[in-house]
């Protein structure tokens, strides 16, 4: 039977459905680094590979859930099963990436050096989507990422080989957020999440397979932990997704950065983790940027109504 999705839908830049989308996308990421935070408590005692395949079944579940509960599992059939396979392989790629990083790193650093994905989306998005980069969400992107470098001080002591690991993933999530926005046009967003988090269950037995750790003891903690990791990660990528069905991906980088707002309070609640002022600094340059992109999202919004 055949996916809801057959008929591809057009990519549109409305400047209404830009403000909503930015605001969606705004709570995926506050969901997310609660996910994150579990998943990096978890990590030290579970081992990665056990976290991947934690957040694999607990995410799928979730997502299974939400579909019997809209009570048509066809949103789960992919109409482009080889991108959607691709692009679950790459997110799952990125994901080891990560969580290697965040054995030995900050939660709020590594959050801080991502942030070079939204310019990477940004320019991406010109030969893969097609989109057209007006100046101002140009200017807000560089200006974001001008924040970045006041938080990363990029000096000889900052490239640790942690970061030479996380680079290749920070590219990968760039090329999975691009990949969202294409396969919106023929997929559900609950079609694009569910198969993302299903590929980190083989994933995580490759590494076992591999000669990663095992996994340590699964105590009812971090089965908790695994737990919240995947329903939050289940959740904040259905936003995600209907967020960039509904808005240009040029739009919606710049927000990638409050992940570091989430992640500073996070980390420092969490795992005692305390913000430098280079870094207070930055998100102050980060949080303006992205303001200025959202006002300039709802002027367009209003002059395309009085038009």
């Amino acid at each position: 039977m055949p996916s809801l999705a057959v008929l591809p839908r057009a990519l549109r830049d409305d400047a209404g459905d830009t403000v909503r989308a930015i605001l969606i996308v705004i709570v995926g990421y506050a969901v997310m680094t609660l996910g994150d935070v579990a998943g990096k408590w978890a990590l030290l005692p579970a081992g990665v590979a056990a976290v991947m395949m934690g957040r694999g079944v607990a995410g799928s579940l979730t997502i299974g859930a939400l579909v019997v509960a809209e009570g048509d599992w066809r949103r789960l059939l992919p109409v482009r099963w080889r991108l959607v396979a691709f692009r679950s392989v790459v997110h799952a790629a990125a994901s080891v990436a990560w969580y290697v990083a965040w054995t030995v790193m900050p939660l709020a650093d590594d959050y801080a050096l991502g942030f070079t994905a939204p310019l990477m989306m940004t320019l991406l998005a010109i030969p893969m989507l097609g989109e057209k980069i007006r100046w101002r969400r140009a200017l807000s992107t560089c200006l974001g990422f001008a924040g970045v470098l006041i938080m990363v001080r990029p000096d000889g002591d900052f490239w640790r080989p942690e970061v030479l690991i996380l680079m290749p993933g920070i590219a990968a999530m760039a090329v999975s957020r691009i990949m969202t926005r294409v396969l919106s046009t023929t997929e559900t967003a609950e079609c694009i999440t569910f198969w993302l988090l299903l590929a980190h269950l083989p994933a995580g037995l490759c590494l076992l397979a591999l000669g990663f750790p095992a996994p340590g003891i699964m105590t009812a903690g971090v089965l908790a932990a695994l737990a919240i990791l995947g329903m939050a990660s289940g959740g904040a990528h259905w936003l995600m997704a209907r967020a960039y069905s509904m808005g240009p991906v040029s739009a919606l980088a710049p927000y990638e950065y409050t992940l570091l707002i989430w992640g500073g309070i996070a980390g420092y609640l969490v795992f005692n983790e305390t913000l430098e002022s280079s870094t207070l600094a930055g998100a102050a340059v980060v949080a303006a940027a992205g303001l200025y992109n959202l006002h300039r999202e709802r002027v367009r919004r209003t002059g395309a109504v009085a038009a």
